[in-house]
């Protein structure tokens, strides 16, 4: 799986505007599921036939690419999607969205206009706002479309039925998870004075969202949109950019060279670039999360699917059900890579207990650190129990077969090894004077030679045992029919055989609990490394979450302070309880920090010990004879 986007020659369609509706591509969602790299989203909003489509070819670093058509006709449906690597951020993907035009005399659905607005804010991370001429208040009004986003967006599941005691409207919370805010004003012949001094595009943005002051319907329609976007986006920033060639040329644009095109108007838009590539940051959602282009279809396809289902986006839901989906995602990659390495080690088959627990250890931290790398909003743990259940359950089976295998080998070659001494049986060869201690001997050799084998596997010394236990009846029928020895002699014999299967079963036993020790010790060492790489994931996660709050704060306390030169002090105050209110969630993430990890660590932990089972059973095994085929006794004449 490539971590970074596949080679795109051209946009494709992320979300169609069908007559049953907006409606996801599948296609273009697969394109984004191969993509494990953060993704710097750009979507670009604004007025059909704007140019709107030019400058996401321009961040695309072609002159071709979305469509720009050359007529009155709007040329963008729906929601078109190019991913590039990103120019200056290796590791991570620039998402290009170009939008339908709002505003298409042809399509006349104010609703559905609202709807491409507000999936455009929802998944960008950067949005440009693209208009023509200069921002005036009829260019501010036709950006109607932000007033409504209190109706069409929900922070918190419940909505305004869930706010907190301070009544404090949850759009207040915009700040956190809305993109930054860009406005494209295209074909700007003005001069940007103010009062007679020359200004900075910035400060014209500026100039043109600032309030008036007082309370009658005519000022508060005029505020309204103005003060939407001071509150929602948490930052702005303005390009003003000159006609780009003569108007007899406009509708060649995509197809002109560089040089036929006006050197200001190129000056501008390297500057936009150069911005967006900088400055603009990946795309997170409620809690800091980073988005990758995976994490991004599944976001597409839940706000497309709530929107055409009638329920109001919930940024809290929406989280959720992309945690849920990408946490499924990530326990399946990880024990894929478990089950892989294993079926590897598999093909060895047998191996002693050492070797299988420490490759076990091995590729059990490999499938820990993939699944950290790709789950996210775990906070109980419950997809990590998972991936621990998957894993512990397959151990045990890979020991079960890994003990069958060894039976059968170790039988296999006790029952070669044994076969001279069988056929001596069968010859009469021990049944003689002396022939006891020839028993002895040949019976010592084969041992030997067993126990020089390599490969026997976890049950090399049990099967032995199981042996020389069974070979027992054998050598005293061969020791009490021996005439050369006395009877003092034949018990001395066969005190020393009794000695000899019990020192056996010592070093079985031994053998057992030094297997036990190390496993347990390996399990000890790999659930530290665990709980140690599960601190390290929350705690990147909680310092994502402080970052979302303190850019917020500080969009908010910017605002405020911005407020108050201008003397809108009853805003001012009300900006005070807002950003209480973050400071408040803020505290609240702190005062939760500390019964976390032993919420989260119990379980997972508990499951060290039951991944361990395998082994116990193996213990308790060991006390039982092999259940293989066994040399067939054959008893002394």
């Amino acid at each position: 799986m490539s971590n970074g986007p596949l080679p795109m020659a051209a946009p494709v369609c992320l979300i169609e505007n069908t007559d049953q509706g907006l409606q996801t591509v599948e296609s273009s969602l697969n394109l984004l599921r191969r993509i494990q790299q953060p993704v710097v989203v750009v979507a670009v909003v604004g007025l059909y036939r704007t140019g709107k489509s030019y400058l996401m070819n321009r961040l695309a670093g072609q002159q071709s690419g979305f469509a720009l058509g050359s007529t009155i006709e709007s040329k963008t449906k729906g929601i078109w999607m190019w991913c590039v690597p990103h120019p200056l951020q290796p590791g991570q993907t620039l998402v290009l969205l170009d939008t339908e035009g709002l505003g298409d005399v042809d399509k006349g659905d104010e609703k559905n206009d609202a709807w491409i607005f507000c999936l455009a804010v929802l998944l960008s991370s950067t949005m440009v706002y693209n208009s023509r001429g200069t921002i005036d208040n009829q260019a501010i009004e036709k950006l109607h479309y932000v007033t409504e986003l209190t109706e069409q967006i929900q922070v918190k599941s419940g909505g305004a039925s869930k706010q907190d005691d301070d009544e404090i409207p949850e759009e207040c919370e915009f700040v956190c998870f809305f993109p930054g805010f860009v406005w494209a004003v295209r074909d700007f012949t003005l001069e940007r004075k103010i009062d007679g001094r020359n200004v900075s595009e910035d400060e014209y943005l500026d100039f043109a969202l600032q309030l008036k002051k007082g309370l009658s319907p005519k000022v508060v329609t005029y505020n309204l949109p103005r003060q939407c976007i001071r509150n929602f986006f948490p930052t702005r920033k303005c390009f003003t950019f000159p006609f780009p060639a003569e108007p007899k040329n406009m509708t060649h644009l995509d197809s002109m060279a560089e040089d036929d095109l006006d050197s200001d108007f190129l000056k501008v838009a390297d500057r936009f670039c150069s911005y967006v590539f900088a400055e603009c940051r990946v795309k997170t959602v409620k809690g800091g999360h980073k988005v990758t282009g995976s994490r991004f279809s599944h976001l597409v396809k839940i706000y497309v699917e709530t929107i055409n289902s009638g329920s109001i986006p919930c940024l809290e839901n929406a989280v959720v059900a992309m945690a849920e989906i990408e946490n499924q995602s990530a326990v399946k990659e990880a024990y894929r890579l478990f089950e892989q390495g294993m079926e590897n080690l598999k093909k060895n088959f047998p191996v002693d207990l050492g070797p299988l627990s420490a490759e076990h250890q091995r590729l059990e931290a490999m499938a820990t650190q993939e699944f950290l790398k790709r789950s996210f909003k775990d906070t109980e743990g419950k997809y990590m129990a998972q991936l621990q259940e998957k894993v512990a359950k397959l151990y045990d089976q890979l020991i079960n077969e890994n003990m069958d295998a060894s039976e059968k080998q170790c039988w296999k070659l006790l029952s070669d090894l044994y076969a001279p001494m069988a056929a001596n049986i069968q010859q009469g060869s021990y049944s003689k004077p002396g022939g006891y201690e020839i028993y002895c001997r040949d019976r010592d050799a084969m041992v030997a030679k067993y126990r020089q084998h390599d490969n026997k596997g976890m049950k090399g010394e049990e099967m032995l045992e199981g042996f020389l236990q069974e070979r027992s009846a054998e050598a005293n029928s061969i020791l009490m029919a021996d005439e050369r020895l006395t009877e003092a002699d034949k018990q001395m014999a066969e005190a020393r055989e009794q000695a000899a299967v019990q020192e056996q079963q010592a070093k079985v036993a031994a053998q057992r609990q030094e297997d036990l020790q190390r496993a347990l010790e390996d399990e000890k060492r790999n659930q530290e490394e665990r709980l140690r790489r599960m601190e390290e994931k929350m705690e990147e996660e909680k310092r994502l979450q402080r970052e979302e709050l303190d850019r917020a704060l500080e969009s908010k306390l910017k605002e405020q302070q911005e407020m108050m030169e201008k003397g809108f002090r009853d805003k001012a105050e009300i900006m005070s309880q807002e950003i209480e209110h973050l400071k408040k969630e803020r505290e609240n993430q702190k005062e939760a920090e500390p019964g976390f990890f032993k919420k989260y660590f119990m379980p997972v932990a508990k499951l060290g010990t039951n991944i361990l089972s395998s082994v116990l059973q193996y213990k308790a095994m060991g006390k039982m004879f092999g259940k293989g085929k066994k040399p067939k006794a054959t008893t002394a004449v």
